[in-house]
């Protein structure tokens, strides 16, 4: 049986033997640095499963598949988690694949794009490396591989999706600038605090280490002062909100100097 993704993938490539790979290598050679940062870590996880298809294991029918779905993220596309319908799949398997992409797709609408965007990016690349091992079914090592480590990234992601006095809301480079997915999670900050008895909101600016350290010192307080006006705005009085910033001295994600790393350029919200 030929199955949808096939299908799609001979549409892609115009059925010209010379044409397969030609969106892997459009993905090796684009530029990840723009979009939410979600989108910049989906892009990038998907570069590295196309590659990886084309390049170690010669499997350029897949290879285009995932280098398709990270060009879809890196052109700002939402990008959601492989449909089972899409592949042919050992009936013994579909239960769990389908019980697992139900929670993941839970974790992803609820928030965790948006409050841990690269463990949620890494965990919708492990399920669709997963489901793709699953139809091969000649690889078991490989199979446990991603089975194991998306069960691990979405317990990472469950805990997040339940806190509601922590909220984390995320900035493009080198700006401080609302952006509208930070938007909705401040209008749920300064919903929760109206209905809550707290004394009061916290709120930490960051930034990562692509710049010297007493411009992301700056750039990490005047966040702070775009998400304190934003929830003043939104009805949380001004006076009740504490911010700080903390330049790039408390990373989410460890990385060199000189790194842009999307996860880092935030802002932590606490209600008190």
């Amino acid at each position: 049986m030929i199955n949808a993704r096939y299908l799609s993938a001979l549409a892609g490539v115009g059925l010209l033997a010379g044409c397969v790979g030609a969106d892997v290598d459009r993905l090796r050679d684009a530029d990840l640095s723009s979009g939410s940062a979600f989108n910049q870590q989906l892009a990038s996880e998907y570069r590295a499963l196309a590659i990886f298809e084309g390049d170690e294991m010669v499997d350029w029918k897949d290879a285009d598949y995932f280098a398709r779905k990270g060009l879809a993220a890196a052109n700002g596309e939402t990008v959601g988690p492989t449909e089972l319908s899409d592949w042919n799949l050992p009936a013994g398997s579909v239960d769990e694949l389908s019980t697992a992409r139900a929670s993941l797709v839970q974790q992803l609408d609820g928030g965790a794009r948006e409050s841990l965007p690269m463990e949620a990016a890494m965990a919708q690349a492990r399920f669709d490396c997963w489901v793709e091992q699953v139809e091969e079914n000649f690889q078991p090592d490989d199979i446990a591989t991603c089975r194991d480590e998306f069960y691990a990234l979405l317990e990472q992601l469950s805990p997040m999706a339940e806190a509601a006095d922590v909220y984390i809301v995320f900035f493009d480079w080198d700006r401080s600038e609302i952006t509208d997915a930070a938007m909705d999670i401040l209008e749920d900050v300064a919903a929760d605090y109206a209905a809550g008895s707290f004394a009061g909101v916290d709120v930490v600016g960051h930034a990562d280490r692509s710049g010297p350290d007493a411009y992301n010192v700056a750039l990490s307080q005047r966040r702070a002062a775009a998400v304190q006006s934003a929830l003043g705005g939104l009805g949380v009085p001004e006076g009740s909100i504490s911010t700080d910033g903390v330049g790039e001295s408390q990373p989410l994600v460890e990385t060199p100097d000189g790194v842009r790393e999307p996860s880092n350029r935030r802002a932590e919200i606490r209600l008190q």
